[in-house]
């Protein structure tokens, strides 16, 4: 099993990272989450787990062992495979996951692209208790206001923007062109889904050249 690797950054997309080991680049999937992270150029040490097929061998990157722990431990569950998982750890950070099973929220795991109603019940059957307790956070426990600021999503979107080589302004102007669809999710109940609009904000970046 390959534990992590370690090198430059050699390039970067969406939801992929090439990084440079020993004159060898390691193409490595990662959520947009961990791209946002990553910058062409400068070293990285990525968490990696690797997905055997009979037909391919596919790299999957973290930002800590924690995140692949816990995407390990998510395909335990029937039908859920390796690119499920991973969707799972671009909607929800690991402990939110934790939080979500403690509590059985459905709705939360909903919010996954792919994840149904049934589905979401299914997984808080089969998962609950084997992810672990949250870091720090106590399930039902009050939690202090946060102070007012950019939504976390739009940080996420204009850091992944920023580190696939985009100027800051033009992230910006990018991030407000999506903020409708990301707004239109939110108030459906969900959250705004950063895979999809990372992808609808490069389709904007690339009309406006």
């Amino acid at each position: 099993m390959i534990a992590f690797v370690s090198g430059q950054v050699a390039a970067l997309a969406p939801t992929l990272a090439v990084i440079e080991v020993g004159g060898v680049g390691m193409a490595v999937q990662c959520t947009p989450n961990t791209i946002a992270g990553l910058r062409v150029g400068e070293n990285a040490r990525l968490a990696t787990s690797l997905v055997v097929r009979e037909d391919s061998l596919t790299l999957y990157g973290f930002a800590d062992d924690d995140e692949r722990q816990v995407f390990e431990l998510l395909q335990t569950a029937s039908g859920v495979g390796p690119r499920v998982a991973q969707a799972m750890l671009g909607v929800h950070s690991p402990d939110a996951l934790r939080v979500a099973f403690a509590a059985g929220d459905a709705k939360a795991l909903t919010a996954v692209p792919g994840i149904g109603p049934k589905g979401a019940q299914k997984l808080l059957l089969e998962l609950k208790g084997k992810l672990g307790a949250p870091g720090g956070v106590a399930v039902g426990a009050q939690r202090a206001p946060a102070a007012a600021g950019p939504a976390p999503w739009t940080e996420q979107l204009t850091a992944a923007l920023i580190g696939l080589g985009y100027a800051s302004r033009d992230a910006e102007e990018a991030v407000s062109a999506v903020t409708p669809q990301a707004e239109a999710a939110i108030a459906a109940g969900g959250s705004a889904p950063v895979p999809q609009l990372l992808r609808a904000a490069l389709q904007s970046l690339n009309r406006a050249r």
